[in-house]
């Protein structure tokens, strides 16, 4: 006798900005969507961020039309009342029928639910995973504590491709002179130099030390500088990179130029649709939120094109379907570890 195959494991996606959720007593429903499903977030009365599927059991109507009502979101249609996690105090699991008005003195079954998804609130942003298959932990968004304490959180930015395509763009270098021309790279340094790939403790693929010539590597630059780079894949659809320039001409022996973080957050809204989020972490004291954030507009601005533009739309992650060379070790690493994840969605 087989046995089944193991589910592949749920992953944590970004899906809005927490700011964007009321809380009560003004809380209201919204409407997103992650993995190909439309979804609906919501606070319940202690302003935990809860998540439904967006679609009535009962008829099939968008929750997210409806009422919020304490700890439970009230349908449009025939205002059936579904619990979230706040009602799951009194041990009623999330997403319970708890109130159906056409029949007051009826006790609606465990069968009677909306469909519920896990939330958490972190970086300025809601996340939410499927229930009923396990959470894998090297995508539970992580604190980040060893960055900057001043986060800009960039975006939301939209893309006509797969999450993973976008990823693996972020992770890319060789692309510096051509797509950032004049403000990553120049046309006069396009030789990628040789660097390591490691794997770090949850197995995600990185890269220590990476060293590249920039124009204008930052929002602060006044120059070009030659930038020590660390990447570091946080999961299918996240990815880290901390950049530091060498001080300009003329300052103190052993100066450094501000250390700089982006965490490349990203949405899978369906298979070829993403929606893009970044947090910039860094020391800089001078440059307002707005000049950040115009900074990274440009930067994904430059980089859209050309991933809108890659066929196919999902990342090829089968041997041969597209070339490689030594200068895309990590783009390599990344697609390999993505097939031993089993990430399907977004890949080809």
């Amino acid at each position: 006798m087989e046995l089944a195959a193991a589910p592949p494991p749920a992953w944590w996606v970004p899906v809005a900005e927490a700011s964007y959720l009321a809380a009560p007593p003004d809380a209201a429903p919204l409407a997103v969507r992650a993995l190909g499903e439309d979804l609906v977030l919501w606070r319940a009365s202690d302003g935990a961020p809860q998540c439904f599927v967006d679609r009535c059991p009962h008829r099939g109507a968008r929750l997210s039309l409806g009422r919020v009502r304490g700890d439970a979101l009230e349908c449009p249609y025939h205002g059936w009342r579904f619990a979230g996690c706040g009602g799951a105090k009194d041990g009623v699991e999330a997403g319970r029928c708890i109130a159906i008005p056409a029949l007051p003195s009826f006790t609606p079954p465990a069968t009677h639910c909306a469909t519920a998804w896990l939330t958490r609130e972190l970086h300025g942003l809601v996340w939410v995973a499927p229930r009923g298959t396990p959470v894998s932990a090297p995508h539970a968004p992580e604190a980040l504590p060893d960055l900057a304490p001043r986060r800009v959180l960039c975006g939301p930015f939209d893309a006509a491709t797969s999450a993973p395509r976008v990823v693996e763009n972020f992770l890319d270098t060789a692309h510096f002179g051509l797509v950032h021309e004049g403000w990553l790279g120049s046309r006069n340094e396009l030789s990628v130099p040789d660097y390591r790939v490691e794997a770090d403790e949850h197995g995600r693929p990185g890269v220590p030390r990476y060293r590249a010539w920039q124009p204008r590597a930052s929002t602060a630059a006044s120059g070009g500088a030659w930038v020590d780079y660390r990447y570091q894949v946080l999961g299918p659809y996240a990815a880290l990179l901390v950049k530091q320039a060498e001080a300009p001409p003329g300052a103190p022996p052993g100066a450094r130029s501000p250390r700089e973080a982006y965490v490349l957050w990203t949405c899978p809204l369906d298979e070829e649709r993403t929606r893009v989020w970044f947090t910039l972490a860094t020391d800089d004291t001078t440059r307002t939120d707005a000049e950040l954030q115009a900074f990274q507009a440009t930067i994904f601005g430059q980089d859209a094109p050309i991933i809108e533009s890659q066929r196919p739309r999902r990342l090829p992650l089968a041997p041969g379907a597209e070339l490689h060379s030594a200068a895309d070790r990590l783009s390599a690493a990344y697609r390999r570890w993505l097939l031993e994840q089993q990430v399907t969605f977004g890949t080809c």
